[in-house]
C-alpha cells in the first residue's frame, strides 16, 4: 500500500503555489495550503483538487509572517494528517523603488513575509519531520538573492537571506534525514512581473537564454524532481532558463 503522504504549500491561491497544489495533488499528496486574502479562491481550488485527484485538501487564511497564526495552523494541520512530508515556502511579496524612499513598514513587510515566515514554519513543523526522520523543505527563492536587483534592495536581501538560510537549516537537518533545498527563480510569469510594460517584458525575453519567461509549471516540475532526491540537500537549484 502506497504511503500517504502530505505536503504544505504557502502562498497557494495563483501563481507558482497553485501550480505547485495542482502538481503535488496530481502526484497523490494530501495538501494544507495557505493564503493571506484570497480564501474563497484558495477553497474552490482546494475542492476541485480534492475531486479531481482524490485527496485530502486543508485551506488555511494564514500571514505566514505571524507566528501565532502559523503555530495554530501547524497544530491543526499535525491533528488532521498521518505526517507532514514536505513544506514549500512559497509566499512571498516585492517592492519596487528606491531603497530612500522605502519606508520602515515596508522594509519590514517584505522580510518578514519572505524570510521570517521561513522560520516560522520550520519553528513549528521540524520536530514533527524530526520525529519521524524524514522530509523535505523547499525554498522558493529568487536570482536576486543571489546577484541583487538595484530598486529591489529589500527583495534581494530577503531572498539572500532564504538562501543561507536554505544551506544552514540543511546542515542541521541532514543527520535526521530531512532535504532542505531552495529553487532561484529567474523571470517566472506571474502577477508579479505585471508592472512591466510590453517593450520591457519582450526586452527581457531576448536576454533569457531560453528565449521565453518560465511558467509556475516550470517550477512546479524542479520541485517534483527535488521530492524524489533524498541526498541533495543545502543546495540552490537554478530555475531561470540559463539567464
Amino acid at each position: 500500500m502506497k504511503k500517504e503522504r502530505t505536503a504544505v504549500v504557502t502562498g497557494a491561491s495563483r501563481g507558482i503555489g497553485a501550480a505547485l497544489a495542482a502538481a503535488l495533488a496530481k502526484e497523490g499528496y494530501n495538501l494544507a495550503l495557505t493564503c493571506i486574502k484570497n480564501k474563497t479562491q484558495l477553497d474552490k481550488m482546494a475542492d476541485k483538487l480534492m475531486a479531481k485527484y482524490g485527496v485530502l485538501v486543508l485551506s488555511y487564511q494564514c500571514d505566514g509572517a505571524e507566528y501565532q497564526a502559523v503555530d495554530q495552523m501547524s497544530k491543526d494541520i499535525l491533528s488532521r494528517v498521518k505526517s507532514v512530508d514536505c513544506i514549500i515556502n512559497n509566499a512571498g511579496i516585492a517592492h519596487f523603488g528606491l531603497l530612500s524612499d522605502m519606508s520602515p513598514g515596508e522594509w519590514g513587510a517584505v522580510i518578514d513575509t519572505n524570510l521570517t515566515a521561513c522560520y516560522h514554519m520550520a519553528k513549528c513543523f521540524v520536530p514533527a519531520m524530526v520525529r519521524q526522520q524524514s522530509g523535505h523543505i523547499i525554498n522558493i527563492s529568487s536570482i536576486w538573492g543571489n546577484y541583487g536587483a538595484s530598486c529591489e534592495v529589500a527583495y534581494s536581501a530577503s531572498k539572500g537571506g532564504v538562501n543561507a538560510f536554505t544551506k544552514a537549516l540543511a546542515k542541521e537537518l541532514a543527520p535526521s534525514h530531512i532535504a532542505v533545498n531552495a529553487i532561484s527563480c529567474g523571470v517566472i510569469d506571474t502577477d508579479m512581473n505585471v508592472r512591466l510594460t510590453g517593450e520591457e517584458r519582450e526586452e527581457l525575453r531576448r536576454s533569457i537564454p531560453a528565449d521565453r519567461f518560465g511558467t509556475p509549471e516550470d517550477v512546479a516540475n524542479t520541485v517534483l524532481g527535488l521530492l524524489k532526491m533524498t541526498y541533495v540537500t543545502g543546495q540552490i537549484i537554478g530555475c531561470d532558463g540559463g539567464w
